[in-house]
């Protein structure tokens, strides 16, 4: 009995799996005969959010680490990334707008952090903000919305960088738990 219901489970899920790569890769091509839109950039698009998706689903229904979470959402937001741009609904490039990539680590370390203590954790708030907040500098560095370079920057307020370490430090310090066996050694 038991094994009739996990041979329906595991086939359940290869049609799943196939029907949504069937779709992808549909959608994928379609996008890809329509003007000058590179067939293999729409590919690549659809290789993230398919593995995203892959990865999700077993980080979700196999209840596995929050790791695997973290890389679903990742690929997931690089794989729409490329889609939009693929379709030149951004008005800019991957290679201008690369620091994303940091934006999208801190959104991704969210839902994996919620998945692993089922609640909101500093252990996850703070380098996720961390992360978006280093990608949303380099952005504005790349975008060339500050008159000054990255490397002048850094030079001149070379000090935040210290002060901001230190402040992620007491906020990864002040959410751990420490028992009272801890805090004697």
């Amino acid at each position: 009995m038991h094994n009739a219901k996990l041979k329906r489970f595991i086939i359940a899920q290869i049609v799943f799996f196939t029907g949504l790569a069937l779709v992808l890769v549909g959608f994928a091509f379609l996008l890809g005969n329509q003007g000058a839109i590179s067939q293999q950039y729409v590919l690549l698009a659809f290789l993230f959010v398919l593995s995203g998706v892959g990865v999700a689903s077993f980080a979700i229904k196999l209840n596995k680490r929050a790791l695997y979470l973290f890389f679903a959402c990742f690929s997931i937001l690089v794989g729409i990334f490329l889609f939009l741009s693929a379709l030149a609904l951004l008005p800019f490039s991957f290679k201008q707008a690369w620091p994303l990539t940091a934006v999208f680590s801190g959104l991704a370390l969210i839902p994996a952090g919620w998945r692993k203590y089922k609640m909101a954790s500093i252990k996850f708030i703070a380098p996720s903000l961390a992360f978006i907040g280093l990608g949303v500098c380099l952005l504005i560095f790349s975008f060339h919305i500050v008159p000054f370079k990255f490397s002048q920057f850094v030079l001149n307020w070379w000090p935040l960088l210290i002060l901001l370490a230190g402040v992620l430090l007491i906020l990864l310090t002040l959410g751990t738990k420490t028992t009272n066996e801890e805090t004697k050694l």
